[in-house]
């Protein structure tokens, strides 16, 4: 839902990929500076302290941001590779999972729902992943990608409502899901 946005906010998502190229740091650089703004965060919510809530939020709005500079650097200095494209996911993979971890450590949510909440998110990945395999493109495709579940989490955690704003990413995961293997499954030509 918010990779259908890039496209109207292009100008300035340039200039940002632009002002972080120009530190001549490698786009890779830029996604593990939001792996490590995600681990401080989980290990934040993980700590259950005063006002971790909004300062792991805090955190985790800034990984978002870094997650969206890489691309941009990637894509102004033309270093656009599989290689950072992979680590990229990799890395976007550990970070929902160590925020998720630290959310369930911190005791702010019953478990049986983070394990829910990171089983659906996986899920939504792999089924993205499954359908790129066979040529069919699901990026944009649903109503709650990664950003959008690291979005909800963030914002709503802040406000103090984490356990509402885990509900959500499992009704918003669950929806793309579903949504994903729709369109996956209508798109493949079958063989006779």
């Amino acid at each position: 839902m918010l990779n259908n946005l890039r496209d109207s906010l292009r100008p300035a998502l340039e200039k940002i990929g632009k002002g972080f190229a120009s530190t001549g740091l490698s786009p890779n650089f830029w996604t593990f500076v939001g792996l490590v703004f995600a681990m401080i965060s989980a290990i934040i919510y993980g700590l259950g302290i005063e006002y971790g809530l909004v300062i792991g939020g805090i955190l985790l709005l800034v990984s978002g941001f870094f997650d969206m500079v890489d691309g941009q650097v990637a894509r102004v200095t033309g270093k656009i590779s599989v290689k950072g494209s992979y680590l990229d996911s990799m890395f976007d993979k550990i970070a929902e999972g160590a925020i998720f971890l630290g959310i369930l450590i911190g005791g702010y949510v019953e478990p049986y729902l983070v394990l829910l909440a990171i089983t659906l998110s996986l899920l939504v990945s792999y089924a993205r992943a499954k359908s790129d395999a066979i040529n069919i493109k699901l990026q944009g495709i649903g109503i709650g990608e990664r950003a959008e579940r690291l979005l909800v989490i963030a914002v709503i955690g802040i406000i103090g409502f984490m356990e509402y704003a885990v509900i959500i990413v499992v009704i918003i995961a669950g929806i793309t899901l579903i949504q994903r293997m729709v369109i996956t499954t209508k798109s493949i030509q079958e063989k006779d």
